[in-house]
C-alpha cells in the first residue's frame, strides 16, 4: 500500500479518537466546566471568539478548525460543551479529519524524505536543518509561556 495512503489512514484513526474523544470530554463536562478551576481557560478571548464562532456557523467552523493549529481542540471541546448534536458534529468530524490526516500525511511524507535525502547526501546540511527546526520550536515555546505569563505577573504587579 502507498505510504502516503497509510499514514493518512493512520493518522485518520487518530484523528477521530482524538477528536471525537474532546467532543465527548466538553459533552460530559458541559456547563459544570465553567464553574471549575478550568473557568479562567475557558473563558479566554480565544475561547470566547471561537464559541461565538461555532455558535454562529456550526458544524463548518468544527471542520475547518481541522485545518487550524491550536483551535481544533478548542472547537472541539466548545462544540460538546454546548452540546452540539451528532448528526451535525459527525460529518463535520469525518470531513474536517480527513483533510487533516491527507494534509498532515503529505506535508509529512515530504518532509521525512526531504530529511532523509539530505541526511544521505549532505548530513551536515541535514544536521543543521535539524538544529534550525529544534531552534525554531524552542523558540516558538518559550515567546508563548513568556507571552502566557506577562499577563498574570502584570495582575500580580497590580495587587
Amino acid at each position: 500500500m502507498d505510504k502516503v495512503a497509510l499514514t493518512a489512514a493512520g493518522l485518520y484513526a487518530i484523528v477521530l479518537v482524538r477528536a471525537g474523544g474532546t467532543f465527548a470530554v466538553g459533552w460530559l463536562a458541559g456547563a459544570g466546566v465553567r464553574r471549575s478551576r478550568l473557568a479562567e481557560r475557558v473563558s479566554s478571548a480565544k475561547f470566547r471568539r471561537l464559541e461565538r464562532a461555532i455558535q454562529r456557523w456550526g458544524a463548518p467552523v468544527v471542520a475547518v478548525s481541522f485545518l487550524t493549529v491550536g483551535f481544533q481542540t478548542a472547537a472541539n471541546f466548545l462544540a460538546g460543551s454546548m452540546r452540539m448534536p451528532l448528526p451535525r458534529y459527525l460529518p463535520a468530524l469525518f470531513v474536517g479529519g480527513a483533510a487533516w490526516a491527507l494534509v498532515y500525511a503529505t506535508v509529512g511524507i515530504g518532509a521525512l524524505d526531504l530529511l532523509a535525502k539530505l541526511f544521505a547526501e549532505r548530513t551536515g546540511l541535514g544536521v543543521a536543518a535539524v538544529v534550525a527546526l529544534l531552534a525554531v520550536c524552542a523558540a516558538v515555546v518559550y515567546w508563548r509561556r513568556s507571552a502566557a505569563s506577562a499577563p498574570r505577573e502584570a495582575q500580580a504587579d497590580e495587587s
